[in-house]
């Protein structure tokens, strides 16, 4: 992995001077730690339609031009953050404390080949930083969003992007709209064009002198399509000198960060002309609209020098906004039970959190599948490897499932296939139990509280909340309820919203469950009980929180502190005593679970 210490150095103490503004007033939301909250992750079109004369954009012509299609999973349905204005009540009432908004910057509006082109939809595909996309509204708008959370108690989480732009540049070695092979850097060193053979480019560049790498044609020949010349925003970023221009990742080894993600043009993110633009980007959003944190996108993708300069200047110009405990954490995908790969990345990078896939897959394995608890053992096991150790653990934005990934109800219906809707149901609301009441920050993915269950990963689980028109989201057979995606699904009886609704008041009432140090007390070897105590920072006092991962009832003794006399249920039936001191006797009835506060 390319690292920049010495760039990241020297910018942090250029870049980091905030821009001149009065501190914002105290809030008591603003003095909430990142694992005080409980985390609402929503796409903006995909949610709520506020306002139907914003659905195309401001753009005339077919879905091709418009990029809306509301009957098609991969366009424009319409949803926008008046929308999500309008369904805050929503929101608030599922318990959540903090919204994550998938990016709202304007979009390329369709991209992609012929016969196989999406819309921008999802709103990774930016092509001005600026400015909100037309579809979800005016940055009037999304200051409005952030004042209506705000004034309810709410933060606002802004899912931003630093790897790539939306795909804009083209190369005159490979047949427009095609994907161009990589070449790596031993191939096609930035000082000759076209390979080592070739003519000599960038005299003087020595790899840490950026100002000298002035040719862009060191691996293939960059141009700007007719028309797109200036089709970015701000102006630097249509320059081709600052993109990495050497083809599509495979995602294997220094492609993976120096390659094109799937076409979107790679930034090259060790430059530091690229590291002060998004540095002074992302920083004008914290000052003129005061949101409270960033979710990263790609950031695995990123040169470490980068991230080693852009954290420490947006936390500066958060603090200088009157935001003391902005949360940055970022996206590490991967589909493996990895701490370790996701640890690195706040040891070297210096992110302060990371989304934990880790748990993921842990929860997906023991409740949606049948590994023994024992996996939730080493998952826990490993806290420490993180930067600040199990401190730095329990800031890390948990989950079952998402946007990419698919959702949790699909992973345990694959895992038991043969089980009834019942025993999917209690499973699904075992994991969002797992979720809300174990150390990190719980984050719903929208549409789980309602039983979407999806038929896969992508656009495949990204459907509409509002009534939708895709046949391939109104096919679904919703959990918990009756009737399809196919009508608005906005109600409150879903059992599974009211459990998450139920344990978010819990944990947000109870600081064992949000800063408490978490201590594993059972485990075993297959599918029954796993459990911890989690103690209040404060006062000390032990909350047990227990869990019956088989479909047979679990009756065991299960150590706690010797100090907890007695017990009082949070969740569920406790015995109201120690059977001994430090033994309290745990009864769980299959998929169940329970919480014992020391009384």
């Amino acid at each position: 992995m390319i690292r920049r210490a010495a760039i990241a150095a020297l910018l942090v103490t250029v870049l980091v001077q905030p821009a001149a503004s009065a501190p914002a007033p105290a809030a008591s939301y603003r003095d909430r730690l990142p694992e005080d909250e409980v985390i609402y992750f929503v796409l903006p079109d995909r949610f709520e339609n506020g306002d139907p004369a914003n659905d195309r954009g401001g753009l005339t012509g077919d879905r091709l031009v418009t990029g809306f299609d509301p009957t098609a999973k991969g366009f424009y349905h319409g949803g926008d953050l008046k929308g999500l204005v309008k369904r805050l009540d929503y929101i608030q009432a599922l318990g959540a404390t903090a919204l994550w908004v998938g990016p709202i910057f304007k979009n390329k509006a369709v991209q992609g080949p012929k016969g196989d082109e999406s819309a921008g939809y999802h709103g990774y595909w930016i092509t001005d930083f600026t400015r909100v996309d037309p579809h979800f509204g005016t940055n009037a708008d999304f200051k409005a969003l952030v004042e209506a959370a705000h004034a309810r108690g709410m933060k606002v989480y802004m899912d931003i992007i630093a790897n790539h732009t939306a795909d804009v540049i083209k190369y005159r070695e490979c047949v427009p709209d095609t994907r161009c092979a990589y070449r790596s850097r031993a191939d096609y060193p930035y000082t000759r064009r076209g390979g080592v053979t070739g003519p000599a480019i960038n005299p003087g560049f020595t790899g840490e002198n950026y100002a000298k790498l002035t040719d862009p044609t060191w691996a293939y020949t960059p141009y700007l399509p007719k028309g797109e010349e200036n089709a970015k925003t701000p102006a630097w970023l249509n320059d081709p000198r600052w993109y990495h221009n050497r083809g599509d990742s495979n995602f294997l080894a220094e492609d993976s960060q120096l390659g094109d993600f799937s076409g979107l043009d790679d930034l090259m993110t060790e430059n530091p002309r690229v590291i002060a633009g998004m540095i002074d980007i992302y920083g004008k959003w914290i000052d003129d609209f005061g949101v409270d944190g960033f979710r990263i996108d790609t950031a695995q993708h990123v040169d470490a020098g980068f991230w080693q300069a852009f954290v420490p200047a947006m936390l500066a110009r958060a603090k200088a906004k009157g935001i003391p405990h902005f949360h940055i954490f970022g996206e590490i995908f991967t589909d493996q039970m990895d701490p370790a790969r996701l640890a690195e990345h706040t040891r070297v990078d210096k992110l302060p959190a990371v989304l934990d896939f880790a748990f993921m897959r842990a929860v997906i394995d023991t409740v949606g599948g049948s590994a023994p608890t024992s996996e939730l053992f080493r998952l826990f096991f490993a806290d420490p490897v993180y930067e600040n150790g199990e401190a730095g653990a329990r800031t890390l934005p948990t989950f079952l499932g998402n946007h990419d990934a698919g959702r949790f109800a699909q992973f345990v219906k694959a895992g038991f296939p043969k089980a009834s809707d019942d025993e999917i149901l209690k499973r699904v609301m075992l994991g969002h139990a797992m979720l809300l009441t174990l150390r990190g920050v719980p984050t719903i993915y929208y549409g789980d509280e309602q039983g979407f269950v999806s038929k896969g990963g992508d656009q495949l689980a990204r459907e509409d909340m509002f009534g939708s028109k895709v046949a391939v989201y109104n096919d679904e057979t919703l959990l918990g309820t009756t009737g399809t995606t196919a009508t608005p699904r906005f109600g409150t009886d879903n059992p599974i919203f009211r459990l998450i609704a139920e344990l978010s008041r819990i944990r947000t009432s109870h600081h064992a469950l949000t800063r408490g140090r978490q201590e594993l007390r059972a485990w075993g070897d297959k599918p029954g009980l796993f459990a911890v105590s989690r103690f209040d920072p404060d006062t000390g006092k032990e909350v047990l929180i227990a869990f019956n991962t088989s479909t047979a009832p679990v009756s065991a003794n299960v150590l706690v502190d010797q100090a907890s006399k007695t017990f009082l249920p949070l969740h569920g039936e406790c015995a109201l005593k120690p059977a001994a001191p430090g033994s309290l006797e745990v009864k769980l009835a299959p998929l169940d679970f329970v919480l014992c506060a020391a009384g």
